[in-house]
């Protein structure tokens, strides 16, 4: 099918079209209908990506699938996946179905919210598929609109608040990555993602109000795209955002927060940072490294102080991100697989956490640790599943969360045996502060008189857990599914980056 990536990319928003027109009335049989339609959209869109995975030749280093054609004003629509962002589709269209599942409980506004998602997912997918930038900073920040708006309407007490803080902080960052895009098509004359991925950014010394900037036009942009996605995954110390997102976000929010939109920022790293301004970003790796550990250290510490369950795995995420960070610009195979790894990975983990707390919170209305405890005795298949998900936030052996933080813990060994070392404090702390969340909502005596009715998980709860089950299972036993997907990819990146490195090392040599 030549246009199967369109196909895949604007099939939610077709549904969410055929919701907003077709769709009327506020009484329980059109609220059914609108979860029904959106679930039915987004299982289509699920099935869709399977023919591009399908389709897809994990030998082929290079970009598949693609579509191209030229726009009113000199505009380039251009779509297409290579190993690395064909995984991240998946993720997106996999995670969907389950978190409009995780919808069924919503009563207020149905329709509008079901439409808020499948334009998410629409946008979400259109970030991976973009080969265009303009196109891709399209997606890129449009996104920030339905998410606004589901915390903003849907969330807790404090939404207004949090909703406004994650628009701004988000945004705020992006501006200075629209003003280097604007200076690489200046520079480069094209917007194609493909060619600028083949053209040489200067990386001589410019003398810029009077301080002389070391990799030249390659540092400034780099900075300007780190300022964008440090944000967007969020990494220390501009992560202040992400708590309280979490928090007021309602429980499907929370999970695509968690599970895809963080990953926007570590795929900005891989597609253009690492290997569009290579001078600059081994420059510039030491300092990623020190926020890294930082992250990963610091935010341990501040969840093991939390009281509210979601924001205790929200830090939890920016230290797992820390880890991804750390394996993108140790810049060789075990830290880039490792960092890939890690973020598909924590996309099922996290998802799977946050929709735990959902189904206790759908029973209690409270977030508060101390408001549960023996939950074992009354719920004991959802005391398995969050202990599975519990231990596999850890890294236990056999999990997914395993592989990832070993290859980034292995690739940063190579790079830098420092930054290994402390970052290997983050496993124990993590260990330690799940480990401590799991016995206080689970283990001990049923004392409290609200828990000595609650129910445990129903039919469709049990539902939406399982493919999540399956896939951290399956990727902890078998890391090859995804590792063979991404590999030659991953290969054609990194000698890239290492003849651009001993390209600009012979140039500097010879002036």
């Amino acid at each position: 099918m030549d246009n199967l990536l369109s196909l895949v990319t604007f099939l939610p928003l077709i549904g969410a079209v055929v919701l907003m027109l077709f769709l009327r009335g506020e009484d329980e049989a059109a609220r059914l209908n609108a979860k029904r339609l959106a679930l039915f959209t987004t299982l289509a869109t699920f099935l869709l990506s399977l023919a591009v995975i399908s389709g897809f030749d994990p030998n082929d280093a290079g970009f598949q699938f693609v579509e191209e054609s030229e726009w009113i004003g000199g505009l380039t629509y251009k779509l297409g996946v290579d190993g690395i962002s064909v995984l991240f589709v998946m993720l997106t269209t996999f995670l969907m179905p389950i978190t409009i599942g995780a919808c069924w409980s919503v009563e207020h506004r149905v329709k509008e919210y079901m439409i808020a998602f499948l334009v998410l997912e629409t946008l979400m997918i259109g970030v991976f598929v973009a080969l265009d930038l303009i196109l891709f900073y399209f997606f890129f920040e449009a996104g920030l609109i339905p998410m606004f708006l589901i915390i903003g309407i849907w969330g807790g007490k404090e939404r207004i608040y949090a909703a406004f803080k994650f628009f701004l902080y988000t945004l705020l960052g992006s501006l200075l990555m629209l003003v280097a895009m604007l200076a690489m098509y200046v520079d480069a004359g094209t917007t194609d993602i493909v060619r600028l991925l083949n053209h040489d950014f200067s990386s001589q010394a410019l003398d810029l109000f009077g301080f002389q900037i070391i990799g030249g036009l390659q540092t400034l942009l780099w900075i300007a795209f780190f300022a964008s996605f440090a944000v967007k995954m969020p990494m220390w110390p501009v992560h202040t955002w992400l708590p309280d997102a979490h928090v007021q976000a309602p429980t499907a929010g929370s999970v695509i927060l968690a599970a895809i939109l963080l990953k926007m920022g570590g795929y900005g790293f891989l597609r253009f940072s690492l290997p569009m301004f290579p001078v600059a970003s081994d420059l510039m790796a030491n300092f990623v490294f020190a926020l890294s550990v930082i992250a990963i250290i610091y935010t341990s510490l501040v969840a093991m102080m939390q009281e509210d369950m979601k924001k205790l795995i929200a830090y939890s995420s920016v230290a797992h991100m820390g880890f991804v960070t750390m394996g993108i610009f140790a810049a060789n195979r075990q830290g880039v697989d490792g960092a890939i790894f890690q973020m598909i990975s924590h996309g099922f983990i996290s998802g799977a956490l946050f929709l735990a707390v959902g189904v206790i919170y759908d029973r209690m209305h409270t977030r508060e640790i101390d408001a549960y405890g023996g939950l074992v005795i009354r719920m004991p298949a959802f005391a398995l599943i969050f202990m599975l998900f519990t231990m596999a936030n850890v890294g236990l052996p056999g999990t997914s969360g395993f592989v990832g933080e070993f290859l980034t813990l292995a690739g940063a060994f190579q790079a830098n045996t420092w930054v290994a070392f402390f970052a290997t404090t983050g496993v124990i702390l993590s260990a330690a502060y799940a480990l401590w969340l799991y016995r206080r909502v689970a283990f001990g005596d049923l004392i409290k008189e609200s828990l000595r009715s609650i129910r445990d998980m129903d039919r469709r709860e049990r539902l939406l857990f399982a493919p999540l089950v399956a896939m951290t299972l399956l990727l902890g036993i078998y890391p090859s599914l995804a590792l063979d997907q991404i590999g030659p990819s991953v290969a054609a990146l990194l000698n890239n980056y290492e003849l651009a490195l001993a390209e600009a090392q012979t140039q500097l040599a010879e002036n």
